[in-house]
């Protein structure tokens, strides 16, 4: 089923993928990346996810930091969702929260910021999913870039903006 899938997907124009998704943020970038991640599957694995992700984490990551429009974030979402894999995702709720927290710095780097998570945290992919699932509710929630509702937020004890 997955290799017609993705061939589906490569018919699709990229307006029709977007129409689909557009409850998502950044809806026409999003289907552009699909477009190209489909690429990628299905000239390099036949669109076979199994075999994708059968790889070691660290090759796994690099390969598919080289696809056109994918950064770190988009990545590792694929690399923990969908794949699977040890890996902390980090975000701009991530990094707004714990600097806000003084955690981190705001210019934390991506990666700074990551291995301070998966140096603290157990290596598991569900801990990781879920942790990263409650920072977002938090951050789309309570802890917003603008009007922040610190009053409810539930971290407001161990806040510094606050």
């Amino acid at each position: 089923m997955g290799y017609y899938l993705w061939r589906a997907i490569r018919k699709t124009d990229t307006s029709n993928i977007a129409s689909l998704i557009k409850s998502t943020r950044f809806y026409n970038q999003k289907a552009k990346k699909l477009k190209y991640f489909t690429e990628f599957l299905l000239a390099k694995y036949n669109g076979s996810l199994e075999v994708l992700f059968s790889k070691s984490l660290p090759a796994l990551r690099d390969e598919l930091l080289h696809i056109n429009g994918l950064g770190e974030e988009t990545v590792d979402s694929i690399l923990l969702y969908a794949g699977n894999k040890d890996i902390f995702v980090v975000d701009a709720y991530t990094k707004r929260i714990f600097s806000r927290l003084g955690i981190v710095d705001e210019n934390t780097s991506y990666k700074e910021c990551q291995d301070l998570f998966m140096a603290n945290l157990n290596r598991d992919a569900k801990l990781y999913n879920d942790y990263h699932a409650q920072i977002v509710y938090l951050g789309h929630h309570y802890c917003k870039k603008r009007n922040p509702e610190c009053t409810k937020c539930p971290l407001q004890q161990l806040c510094e903006k606050r």
